[in-house]
């Protein structure tokens, strides 16, 4: 199979879709792989660490689309990317759909088959989304610190205190990987944590598992509003696999809030789960709602681009060689968890939860890929 990878256009996206060690476990697999021009130098990757290992560098975006079976990429095509996308191709990537109906269409669109990193599943465990989790999670609680700065507009509070002087709280709405790694690295700084969940066998866990500065605090409507109101943190990282994220602080809940406390919202690339929310970038990645600062980046793991692409690409590598090795259909047909990460098959939509969120027509993914 033809493979390409071309350069990330997101707002300072830095990582990027395949690493040599990627690309060589493709091409001893037989297939071919096409690299665009300095697309891995965000990540510290040279063009000739890839054609040391048989990729095939080509000089535009264009002619990697063009050329390839399989797209292989980090973030979700962007509008300028619409037109390329070829009918008929398998692109493997975050798509997040139901934030992004615009994209849904356009997908439809050029009857592209979408398989969506972040809706693979296994079990209960996300492992494709896993890894870009940890690197937002733990990268959550070290943004909400950063603008609690007063210089940053925040409380002028320093996350761990000082002696004599208590340290900063810190609510994290949801157990998951993300509010697992937000809960660790909030502890390792010193912080008082709360972590609320609703999955009360989640909590036991992470009760066990976690430092005793953290607290595994069922979350209800009365826990949510008795803890935000002394919070200097808040870290949503709510998710609903593929579907829109709840809201589940509202905009009249910021009144309770202190002045200049800090709301990182990782959920925000599925909508988010503050009610005043919107998507942002590195380049300006705060707004301030009623005296309550936001971070909304919806591409936090590309600020630490090395990392991230080395942490996904060992995540990937493994769906996406039976992928190339039996195409898309029979791959989808002989793996339950990539069949669920089919999000769209030739201009129809085949996950629940974005057909859900739009309320448009749902096909069967046993049936598309039948």
């Amino acid at each position: 199979m033809k493979i390409g990878c071309p350069k990330e256009i997101k707002n300072n996206e830095f990582r990027v879709g395949l690493t040599p060690n990627a690309v060589q476990a493709y091409v001893s697999a037989g297939h071919k792989v096409y690299i665009e021009k300095g697309s891995g130098l965000g990540s510290a990757i040279t063009d000739d660490e890839y054609q040391a290992v048989g990729a095939v560098i080509l000089n535009t975006a264009a002619e990697v689309w063009k050329t390839a079976e399989m797209l292989i990429k980090v973030k979700e095509p962007l509008e300028s990317e619409y037109d390329l996308m070829q009918e008929n191709q398998l692109v493997y990537t975050y798509f997040h759909f139901a934030a992004d109906k615009a994209l849904l269409d356009a997908c439809l669109k050029r009857k592209i088959i979408a398989l969506a990193y972040e809706t693979v599943q296994e079990g209960r465990a996300l492992p494709l989304l896993k890894p870009m989790s940890e690197v937002a999670g733990r990268m959550a609680a070290l943004m909400g610190s950063f603008y609690s700065a007063k210089t940053q507009g925040g409380r002028g509070l320093l996350p761990m205190g000082v002696t004599g002087v208590a340290p900063a709280n810190i609510v994290i709405l949801g157990g998951g990987a993300v509010g697992t790694n937000a809960a660790w690295t909030a502890a390792g700084l010193g912080a008082h944590v709360i972590i609320l969940d609703i999955n009360l066998q989640r909590l036991e866990y992470l009760g066990e598992i976690l430092p005793p500065n953290v607290k595994a605090i069922y979350n209800d409507q009365v826990a949510l509003e008795t803890y935000i109101k002394d919070a200097d943190i808040v870290v949503g990282a709510v998710l609903i696999p593929g579907a829109k994220a709840p809201k589940l602080i509202r905009r009249d809940h910021l009144k309770t809030m202190k002045k200049g406390a800090v709301l990182v919202d990782v959920a925000i690339d599925q909508g988010g789960c503050f009610e005043t929310s919107h998507p942002t970038s590195h380049t300006d990645p705060v707004f301030v709602v009623d005296d309550i600062i936001h971070y909304c980046v919806a591409n936090m793991p590309g600020a630490y681009a090395r990392t991230s692409t080395y942490a996904l690409n060992n995540a990937t590598i493994s769906y996406g060689l039976q992928l190339a090795n039996k195409g898309a259909e029979k791959a989808c047909r002989e793996n339950p968890s990539l069949l669920s990460g089919l999000n769209a098959y030739k201009g129809a939509v085949t996950f629940p939860g974005v057909a859900e969120a739009f309320g448009v027509p749902l096909k069967d993914a046993n049936e598309a890929v039948k």
